[in-house]
């Protein structure tokens, strides 16, 4: 190492860049990792720079977990050139699950109309998250308060100028309705917009990770005008600043966007775009094998075969957090012992459910959200493995040893497969589960998270079930939504002083070896109680014909189409 230039550019640097700086000095983080911490944190390029030539290596090793093929961050290889002006692509997408709200909206199909034309402070990056209508952000020495620096010159559909306000109104409407992300750690009014051009942030407590929360992968983070009342919808009230604007919208069809030719981006390459919506993921793969649609948002590897195949048609697959939940109630009802629940988790062949379901392209998981490739994954959390024997163990112990439930399920890819292979390896410890499956126009509202009775929120929730989650760069949104106490998605009714102690931490833990320590508690409280069984991080994959190229793609259903064109 250079010590000298090293010391140089450790002197420009703040208290938090500077456990950046010092992480990556000792191999806890590997040089991907540490570009992308420091580029969202605000550390200039130039530091960057200086400090991967004063620490002299290439590496992209390091104790702190591999961030894989596209660093966990959700992101998709783009097309490159300039293709022919015009045309329309045609996209196969799951169907929204309800409506067009971007502040109640809970599935990928919604989240994925949504991003056509609203827009984030953080938007999706080649590589991570990128400026969107904020150009730069930072944070003060501790990170309570980030500065965001807003694009200018942005208009909305309507005509009138986005501004600072916009801001403030929209992390309001937000707060009100207990966002997933960013409960508890923004509050209402936390916004400063005396300056139009300037966004203040002033946090409950420190947060080294907020731009990941009001980025792409806070889906409800979309920024809406100052007039955007709780409850309107895109297609009640069309707006937006993005690329895009909203032609015509049919819940159970489709929808049509134009060109959006004020946008600050200047004209996209495309037309517009026409979404075709689906229930089924085999008539999506078959339309667009078909040449009836142009890309599909997402579609998986059993029963993608033809895709795979097809010399026509450009894959993106990229390793993300996207997975699965098995909840189960511990509040009441057979599953309120925490030996229940490890009982059924132990049931689980994971191996089996990564080779059966996704031929081998998925991680193993430990019945914990912080995905193995987390720059903050705990490696030491003892893995649970199948064992029928310690399973009716823990049964007979209770004294319940045989367990008849049902396991509810949404009618959404893999998931029915998955629930059978539930069912038939519980069995064997003296489980009797039958399963439902459901369509997802019902089954978010009448299984996993009722509005009635709403407090505390998703009190309503069946007793078992399996509930997808899509990708996000951090795992903020699963722990304060899925777990905390009162969380507005904790269908579990799970409630743990300890789990929301090590939360705390976790979120106001600004460096890395605090974040890790911090992650290490998380894993070990929710591997012991299990609220939610966990048995998989799958890749996420989605694609397009090779008519078009320059297609963006996060693991959370958005597929931007701003820099697309034909190619």
């Amino acid at each position: 190492m250079d010590f000298r230039v090293f010391d140089r550019a450790r002197r420009q640097v703040g208290p938090l860049e500077l456990d950046l700086v010092e992480s990556y000095a000792k191999g806890i983080l590997p040089r991907r990792e540490f570009v992308r911490r420091g580029t969202l944190i605000g550390l200039s390029l130039p530091v960057i720079s200086a400090i991967i030539s004063a620490c002299g290596s290439d590496d992209d090793g390091g104790s702190g977990g591999s961030a894989g093929t596209s660093g966990g961050t959700g992101t998709a290889p783009a097309g490159t050139g300039t293709g022919a002006a015009g045309g329309t692509i045609k996209v196969a997408s799951q169907k929204p699950a309800g409506p067009l709200d971007p502040v109640a909206m809970q599935d990928l199909g919604s989240y994925g109309i949504i991003a056509q034309c609203f827009e984030f402070l953080c938007t999706l990056g080649d590589d991570d998250i990128a400026p969107g209508l904020a150009e730069s952000w930072s944070p003060n020495e501790d990170g309570t308060v980030w500065t965001f620096n807003l694009r200018q010159g942005v208009k909305w559909q309507d005509g009138s100028d986005f501004t600072s306000a916009d801001v403030a109104a929209t992390m309001d409407r937000l707060v009100a309705a207990g966002n997933s992300g960013l409960k508890g750690v923004i509050e209402a009014g936390a916004v400063d917009s005396s300056d139009p051009n300037v966004a203040v942030f002033t946090l409950a407590g420190a947060n080294g990770n907020f731009p990941y929360l009001v980025s792409v992968y806070n889906a409800q983070s979309v920024i809406t005008p100052v007039s955007y009342e709780t409850g309107t919808t895109l297609d009640g009230t069309p707006n937006g600043t993005g690329a895009f604007k909203l032609e015509r919208y049919d819940a159970a069809t489709g929808a049509t966007f134009v060109r959006n030719d004020t946008w600050w981006g200047g004209q996209t390459p495309l037309d517009g775009s026409e979404w075709l919506f689906f229930d089924d993921l085999g008539a999506m793969v078959t339309t667009t094998t078909a040449g009836e649609a142009d890309a599909i948002v997402q579609f998986q590897v059993i029963g993608g075969d033809a895709l795979f195949s097809d010399s026509n048609f450009n894959v993106l697959a990229f390793q993300a957090a996207t997975h699965r939940q098995i909840w189960m109630r511990c509040d009441t009802g057979q599953f309120a012992d925490k030996r229940v629940r490890q009982a059924l988790a132990l049931t689980f062949d994971r191996q089996q459910m990564i080779t059966t379901l996704f031929r081998d392209k998925a991680d193993i998981a430990n019945d914990h959200v912080i995905a193995p490739f987390y720059p903050f994954f705990f490696d030491g959390t003892p893995q649970r493995t199948r064992d029928i024997d310690a399973a009716k163990a823990l049964l007979a112990e209770v004294g319940t040893p045989n367990i008849s439930a049902v396991l509810h399920a949404g009618d959404l890819q893999e998931i029915p497969q998955l629930a059978q292979i539930i069912q038939v390896g519980a069995k064997e410890a003296g489980f009797d589960l039958q399963i439902e499956v459901e369509s997802l126009d019902t089954f978010y509202g009448a299984q996993w998270c009722p509005e009635s009775p709403a407090d505390p929120p998703c009190s309503g929730a069946a007793e078992l079930g399996i509930v997808d989650y899509g990708h996000r760069a951090t795992p903020d949104v699963y722990l304060n939504a899925a777990l905390a106490t009162n969380g507005i998605w904790n269908s579990s009714q799970y409630s743990s002083q300890e789990f929301d102690d090590a939360f705390k931490e976790y979120q106001g833990a600004v460096g890395v070896e605090a974040q890790i320590a911090a992650c290490e508690k998380i894993q070990t409280v929710l591997n012991e109680d299990v609220p939610v069984g966990l048995p998989y991080f799958y890749n996420y994959l989605s694609g397009h014909s090779n008519k078009f190229q320059g297609v963006r793609v996060s693991a959370l259903g958005q597929m931007y189409l701003d820099q697309a064109s034909q190619a």
